[in-house]
């Protein structure tokens, strides 16, 4: 296979990702193929990429599976654009780590959205990417109008010779479980459930964001912060939060490349800070036993692994200092520190 596209690796695993069907290689070979918006890439999602990979080794073809960017709803309804639980890099990288060899981001326009499900399981899947076989949730649409479903591609793949495989509802094991979606994850992160979200996730929730200037009050009273403009992922409950901290791209900070990839533990916080009369949003981190760090400029993960309370009013500057030294033993023990 020519080699095109970027490559995503996850331990001993290449995924690549290609930004247009022009930069898929000619000579792919069969594919087995699966497509969705994959927001959050949780349990349910993984479940079908699972399948994929798993019919694609057994067939000797090529694990695919198509994303689209931006998200279709925030370009058939710019004025009500969805949250998304992740941004685009994580959702790849989640991706690629469930086997997948090869990923397309196809961007989504009002153009794009004009194919019929015939177009664009005959055109796309089959004749642009060599699909002999497409691995789907049970409730997937597409085509123009979203008027194709499941049973359109039963019909659609006897049609064409291509093998449909439509994937259950995935849940926990217990009875009555609920089904894994994004709706929940998003419910759950509402609520400050960062652990149960985790579960169904499969790892942390994380933002990203850039390091920039804050007004330096951390600083003033003994626990200097790192404050983000965030850029990707779901901004969850306000309040405080035990997480990590890591650099995922220096962006010319020297000071900071020695940290990257590096988990630091931190007490992040993430809301209006009362106390001082803030009427910005601000979401900052402090990295527990390190006041020297220079990530200014830098690009950083943060991943919030369990909510300590609502952002509150302190009524004054020592107040706040005594509740940010408990916020921290706190986050200590949830980090199992010591």
């Amino acid at each position: 296979m020519t080699q095109t596209g970027r490559p995503v690796r996850h331990n001993d695993q290449v995924t690549v990702v290609w930004r247009s069907l022009d930069e898929v290689p000619r000579d792919l070979g069969p594919t087995v193929v699966t497509v969705g918006n994959f927001d959050g890439v949780h349990l349910g999602h993984r479940a079908v990429l699972a399948e994929v990979v798993a019919a694609a080794r057994e067939a000797s073809a090529k694990a695919v599976a198509v994303t689209f960017e931006p998200h279709p709803k925030a370009v058939h309804d710019p004025d009500h654009r969805p949250e998304l639980i992740t941004g685009l890099e994580d959702r790849l990288e989640r991706m690629a780590a469930t086997g997948l060899d090869g990923i397309v981001v196809q961007h989504y326009t009002l153009d794009f959205a004009m194919a019929t499900p015939q177009e664009f399981v005959s055109d796309y899947l089959v004749a642009g990417l060599g699909a002999v076989a497409i691995v789907v949730g049970r409730d997937t649409r597409f085509g123009r109008g979203n008027a194709g479903d499941v049973e359109t591609l039963r019909e659609l793949g006897e049609r064409l010779g291509v093998s449909v495989d439509i994937v259950g509802d995935a849940a926990g094991t217990a009875d009555g479980a609920r089904r894994w979606s994004s709706t929940w994850v998003r419910e759950l992160l509402e609520e400050g459930d960062l652990r149960a979200a985790a579960d169904i996730l499969g790892a942390p929730h994380r933002l990203r964001g850039i390091v920039v200037d804050g007004d330096k009050r951390g600083r003033e009273i003994g626990f200097p912060t790192a404050n983000l403009d965030v850029f990707a992922g779901y901004v969850p409950r306000h309040g405080v939060y035990a997480g990590l901290v890591t650099v995922t791209d220096a962006k010319g900070n020297h000071a900071a490349r020695q940290w990257e990839g590096i988990p630091l533990p931190a007490a992040i916080s993430l809301g209006f800070n009362y106390t001082v009369g803030s009427e910005e949003l601000r979401i900052e981190a402090h990295v527990i036993d390190r006041v020297d760090l220079d990530l200014y400029g830098a690009e950083v993960a943060l991943d919030l692994i369990q909510w300590r309370r609502p952002m509150l009013d302190f009524g004054g500057i020592d107040a706040l200092i005594e509740a940010v030294g408990e916020d921290v033993a706190w986050c200590r023990e949830v980090l199992n520190l010591g």
